[in-house]
């Protein structure tokens, strides 16, 4: 039977006060309604609702347990080996993180729509993503992670409004391994649950997702890639959507790394080959403790040198700056 490593009393926490501020979320009103404006997504919001996430594989040897290390680790203050763990999306551990994206010099809509628009906004996307584990048996883990956005979006008059997004749950099915390769496998999934459908795909939308991730030393390199299509749904345009993520995560001692974790996307219906987001920058984080907790926190930068159009215009800004606080909860069986 799958089992699940139990959870220390932190993560309780953290879950039931992240569950209770997005249960008092309320829907804001529709500036569309008083503007005549459609209420079309009008932007691709991918890029900005995935999980930072930088892999790396256990470098143990495959007879021993991954969770086991993880917890020896964190009983001996060694921040260096409980770092590599924390930065594979497909570990056994389970982990809290909460990441925000701040997009600076953002345009609501297009001249056409309204022709006093300006990229003078800021875009914010916080991602809830809870990750938690289930050991199959000794040669198979079924790894889970649920993305919550909540979207602080900018609108008609200078308004912004607050709205939580499409989820997006996904699986992996991750094989024991031998050497210092780590593969998952499974679907990913976008529940068109958004609390305001402006920023809601209005669609029920699934695809494969594949994580790879090889150490050797203090390296990481891997990718996560997945592409969604639409099914069903009352959205009156179908969705087929392609997302990347490399990633290259360098450690040193005392818990500190260099992380660089891109999210390239594309909508292969925009018109003219036009709905890529190609992010390039790079960041630095540590792992360390608060009292008895690790926490995995992270800073990084991206130049969006690649940015989708809309009616001829680009109104996602140049820079996203992503901030991340990751709960890491090594204990368990």
């Amino acid at each position: 039977m799958a089992r699940i490593a139990p959870v220390a009393l932190p993560l309780r926490r953290c879950v039931l006060t992240a569950g209770a501020a997005i249960s008092a979320m309320v829907m804001q009103p529709s500036f569309a309604e008083h503007h005549g404006i459609g209420t079309e997504q009008p932007f691709d919001f991918s890029a900005l609702t995935i999980q930072e996430k930088i892999a790396q594989a256990d470098t143990a040897d495959p007879e021993s347990s991954s969770q086991a290390n993880l917890e020896a680790g964190a009983d001996q203050d060694n921040t260096e080996d409980l770092a590599k763990e924390a930065q594979n999306p497909i570990a056994s551990m389970i982990s809290f993180p909460i990441q925000w994206n701040a997009t600076p010099g953002t345009q609501w809509a297009p001249s056409s729509i309204d022709p006093s628009a300006r990229d003078n906004r800021t875009q914010n996307v916080v991602n809830v993503q809870p990750v938690v584990p289930f050991k199959l048996s000794n040669d198979l883990t079924l790894v889970t992670r649920t993305i919550v956005p909540i979207v602080n979006q900018p609108w008609a008059d200078g308004v912004d409004f607050t709205a939580i997004g499409d989820i997006n749950p996904s699986v992996w099915l991750v094989p024991t391994l031998k050497g210092n390769l780590t593969i998952g496998l499974g679907p990913t999934l976008i529940i068109p649950s958004a609390t305001d459908i402006r920023i809601s795909s209005q669609r029920w939308s699934a695809g494969p997702s594949v994580v790879v991730v090889y150490s050797t030393g203090p390296w990481v390199l891997g990718g996560l890639a997945n592409n969604v299509w639409s099914f069903s749904g009352r959205g009156a345009k179908d969705v087929n959507k392609l997302l990347i993520q490399p990633f290259l995560n360098y450690n040193m001692p005392k818990g500190w790394y260099i992380t660089s974790s891109p999210v390239i996307t594309n909508d292969w219906n925009a018109d003219d080959g036009k709905g890529w987001m190609v992010p390039i920058g790079a960041g630095i984080g540590r792992v360390f403790k608060i009292g008895n907790q690790p926490v995995n926190a992270s800073l990084s930068a991206y130049w969006n040198a690649v940015r989708p159009e809309i009616f001829g215009e680009k109104l996602q800004g140049e820079f996203t700056i992503r901030t991340q606080v990751q709960f890491l909860f090594p204990t368990g069986s």
